[in-house]
Order: C-alpha cells, then sequence, then structure tokens
C-alpha cells in the first residue's frame, strides 16, 4: 500500500489512526493466544481470519503515520503482552461470543473513523476495513446462531395500526403503572446487557490472572459494576416478562497462569468501559420512560468514576500511552523568553 498524499491528516483522521493501531495490537494478542487453544475449528477459522485482517491494519496504518512523519505507537506486543502458550482461560463457546461482540463493536468505530475522515484515501481504507469487518460480524453471528449460543432479542406482537403519543404519561416511570417498553428501549436495553455480559466475563478470567492486587482489585469492582448493572437492566425486562440475554461467566476455566500483562488487562477493561459509556449515552439519548433514563445517567456516573480510577492506575505504572496531541504554543513561548 503507498499513500502518498499531499493533503496533511486533520487530528480526527490522525486520532481514528492511532486508536485503531492500539486496538489491532491488541485484537493480534488476543487472536494469538485464542489460535493456542480454539478446538472447534469453524470458531478458529473466524479467528484465523480476524489475525490476518488485524495484521493487515498495522501493516496499512503504519504507512499512513510514516508517510506524515507521526512516530508509530508502541501498543501491545507477543513478547511483552501475552503468553500465548498459558493454559486455557476461555471456553470455545466464549471466544465466539468474544469476536461477535468485537466485530459489532468494530462496526460502530470504523462508522465514525468513516464519518470523520475528509481524505479520500482514508476514507476508502475504512470503508474496507468496514466491510471485512462486517463479515467476519456475519460469520460469527451465523455460527452462534447454528450452535445454538445466541441468545435472540425479545419478540413483541405487531401493532394493529400506526398510532400517536397523546398523553405525558407515556414519558413517566416514576409512580404508579408504567407503559411497557418500546422497541427502541429494548433494542438498546438487549445490546447493552449482551456487551456487559461479556465485560463480566472477562472480568471473572482477568482477575485470575492479574499479577498485581492493585489491579485484581480494580477487576473485582468493575465485576460488581457489570452485575450490577446487569441486574438492573433484567430488572426492567421481568417487569414486562421479556427474556434477557446468557452469561458467559461460567465459560472461564479454573487458570491462575500469567496469560495477558496487567497492562493489555488494564487497556482491555477500559476500552470495554469506555465503549459502554458511548453506547448507554446513545441509549439515554432516545428514551423516553424517565425512570430507565435515570438509570443511564446514575450507571454512567458510576462507570465515568471507575474508568478514571482506572486511568489513574495506568498512569501511575507508565502503561497509558499517550495519543497525538495540540501542540502548546503556551510552553514554547515560555521556553523562548527563558532563553
Amino acid at each position: 500500500m503507498e499513500t502518498n498524499n499531499p493533503i496533511r491528516l486533520t487530528a480526527p483522521e490522525m486520532a481514528s489512526l492511532w486508536t485503531q493501531y492500539i486496538f489491532d495490537t491488541m485484537s493480534i494478542c488476543f487472536f494469538r493466544y485464542a489460535l493456542e487453544h480454539i478446538d472447534d475449528q469453524e470458531i478458529k477459522s473466524i479467528y484465523h481470519t480476524s489475525l490476518e485482517v488485524s495484521k493487515r491494519h498495522i501493516e496499512e496504518i503504519t504507512v499512513f503515520m510514516l508517510n506524515e512523519n507521526f512516530p508509530i505507537p508502541r501498543g501491545f506486543t507477543e513478547q511483552d503482552d501475552v503468553n500465548i502458550h498459558a493454559p486455557r482461560l476461555f471456553q470455545d463457546p466464549f471466544y465466539l461470543n468474544y469476536i461477535y461482540i468485537m466485530s459489532l463493536q468494530g462496526m460502530t468505530g470504523y462508522a465514525l473513523s468513516v464519518s470523520t475522515s475528509v481524505r479520500s484515501d482514508l476514507r476508502k481504507y475504512y470503508i474496507t476495513c468496514m466491510s471485512e469487518t462486517m463479515e467476519i460480524f456475519d460469520q460469527s453471528i451465523d455460527l452462534m446462531l447454528s450452535k445454538g449460543f445466541f441468545t435472540r432479542a425479545p419478540i413483541i406482537t405487531p401493532p394493529e395500526s400506526i398510532d400517536f403519543v397523546k398523553q405525558q404519561s407515556f414519558l413517566t416511570g416514576w409512580l404508579g403503572d408504567r407503559r411497557p417498553l418500546n422497541a427502541i428501549e429494548i433494542g438498546d436495553i438487549t445490546f447493552n446487557v449482551l456487551k456487559m455480559h461479556l465485560h463480566a466475563a472477562l472480568k471473572v478470567g482477568f482477575i485470575q490472572v492479574a499479577q498485581s492486587n492493585e489491579v485484581r482489585q480494580h477487576f473485582r469492582r468493575g465485576l460488581e459494576i457489570a452485575n450490577k448493572h446487569i441486574r438492573i437492566f433484567e430488572s426492567v425486562f421481568e417487569e414486562d416478562q421479556l427474556n434477557s440475554p446468557m452469561s458467559w461467566q461460567s465459560m472461564i476455566t479454573n487458570s491462575t497462569s500469567m496469560t495477558f500483562s496487567d497492562k493489555y488487562m488494564m487497556y482491555q477493561i477500559q476500552l470495554s468501559t469506555q465503549l459502554t459509556l458511548s453506547f448507554y449515552g446513545s441509549a439515554m439519548s432516545v428514551n423516553s420512560r424517565k425512570d430507565i433514563g435515570a438509570h443511564y445517567l446514575r450507571l454512567i456516573l458510576e462507570l465515568l468514576q471507575f474508568a478514571e480510577d482506572g486511568a489513574n492506575i495506568m498512569i501511575k505504572n507508565g502503561w497509558l500511552e499517550q495519543p497525538p496531541t495540540a501542540t502548546d504554543r503556551e510552553s514554547l513561548a515560555k521556553n523562548k523568553s527563558n532563553k
């Protein structure tokens, strides 16, 4: 791939490339470890494809960055951040669910990257990334369905006709009878519980293999938060007798061997927390029932504090890689005046 475009990358374009580089190096570590343990050949095939896609992304992003004279991020490496020969930590069904959720989140990220990219070569690159990720998503969901691992979202009876909201009670939810959830609210809750179940299972495994007690305690706190959020969403569904997605926490083995570096696991949990915050915010913006909106607001505040504490742990240990930043003009001026 050659990119000799005289038009400089904008800050949003560089941010997307930098973020994707970090994410793909993280993914490569996980995929290499997974391929050492997956027995199911159909699941293994998806992971082989995903690994090759991520490796190709790293090569292409490197070209973009070198042409802009930007330093290549450190990200994560097989030498420092994963022991691919460590005992199995996850069962095969978990690996399939992991690639399903990560490809789902990847499509969201690539859509945002396309929308914030102006240069034609970068837009074409992200459209290709989106296409590749959609194919992995399609394969993973088909395989989950065929193996009986996929929990379909609740089904509602089609309305007899279109209707318009006539009463303010449509928005209530604090006291008295609450109206049933609408399709938009059901979809958002299902989507968020699906992801939260994966995050909870990851924390179960990471608690077992974390080397630092501080990191281990952070993950325990994160697991308590994740399980609480799941219970809240499930209780909302129970009011309308709606089914909830399945848990994946039983898909973790009893391994306690060093598998991933603490830096790697902290980044994975930070990433999942940040993505959850964005999805909660999106769900809150289209939610109509006040009680559910209050749930989202409270849970967002809790996650914000958890994310801040996680960032502080990473900063203290030198694990938080800094993205490209704007020039500090004030410091330049002060240095000039001091000479």
